[in-house]
């Protein structure tokens, strides 16, 4: 059996309808399958395609219910960032803001040679958004680096 993507996130939200929304809105993702809980009150399992790949979204479920994860809201933050590659970051962030998302970084021209900046959804999770403007060189990367750093301090 052939699988379209080897790795695939799973977001766990408090409120996985909106999730989906927002993700779609935002994003421009394709919604997929979704399947709610036998209440018909939380989202089991929501699929979402950005640009091909798949991600899965579901609201928090506690132990007693099967569930493992935990949104970003019970654990006080989360370890994790998604990045996505975008043809333009200022008007995806824009966007983002429009409906809901807060600025963790606003989006600037970096040394690796694009426009990035960080968002985090309404839902805890924190995405980094990058325009990629020209490719560069490993040797270029680090010296647009050393120079970047430098200029910092």
């Amino acid at each position: 059996m052939h699988r379209k993507d080897q790795f695939v996130p799973h977001l766990v939200v408090a409120n996985g309808l909106a999730a989906l929304e927002f993700y779609k809105e935002v994003f421009g993702a394709e919604e997929g399958h979704r399947m709610m809980s036998p209440d018909g009150k939380k989202l089991m399992h929501g699929e979402i395609s950005l640009d091909g790949h798949t991600c899965f979204v579901s609201d928090e479920f506690d132990n007693s219910e099967g569930g493992t994860c935990k949104t970003p809201q019970t654990l006080g933050g989360t370890c994790v960032r998604i990045t996505l590659m975008v043809d333009d970051a200022d008007v995806l962030v824009e966007r983002a803001l429009a409906a809901g998302a807060r600025v963790l970084m606003p989006v600037q021209n970096l040394f690796w040679g694009a426009r990035y900046g960080k968002i985090a959804d309404p839902f805890g999770h924190e995405w980094g958004i990058n325009q990629q403007l020209k490719e560069q060189s490993s040797e270029e990367t680090q010296a647009a680096a050393d120079e970047y750093f430098v200029k910092d301090k």
